[in-house]
């Protein structure tokens, strides 16, 4: 079972239960684009329990935001994740997700 929480309306935790375990998360943030004058999604620390891996969890739970961020309206929902992780960037593709632009990052603490 996936639980919804809604910390406000623009941020939403994601839990997959098992046997009142949670064994998967995500996190669905939502930002109002100015130019677009629509929202888009920014899905971020999708991670499952090791030993649960493979089994689906990870694909409901992203499957679970994208719908989420079409019920809200969002135009698009973007995923990050570091260069090295090729299995990471094959799962989003998988569901659609397309390779987009090149992200920068500034560290702060």
């Amino acid at each position: 079972m996936i639980k919804e929480n809604s910390f406000s309306t623009n941020f939403f935790k994601f839990e997959l239960v098992l046997d009142e375990k949670i064994v998967g998360r995500a996190f669905l943030f939502i930002i109002y684009n100015y130019i677009h004058k629509k929202p888009y999604g920014l899905l971020e620390d999708v991670f499952v329990e090791p030993e649960y891996r493979n089994k689906g969890i990870g694909k409901n739970l992203v499957k679970r935001v994208i719908e989420k961020a079409k019920e809200i309206g969002c135009y698009k929902l973007i995923a990050t994740s570091r260069f090295e992780r090729e299995y990471v960037h094959q799962f989003y593709e998988s569901l659609g997700f397309k390779k987009w632009g090149y992200e920068l990052r500034l560290d702060l603490e």
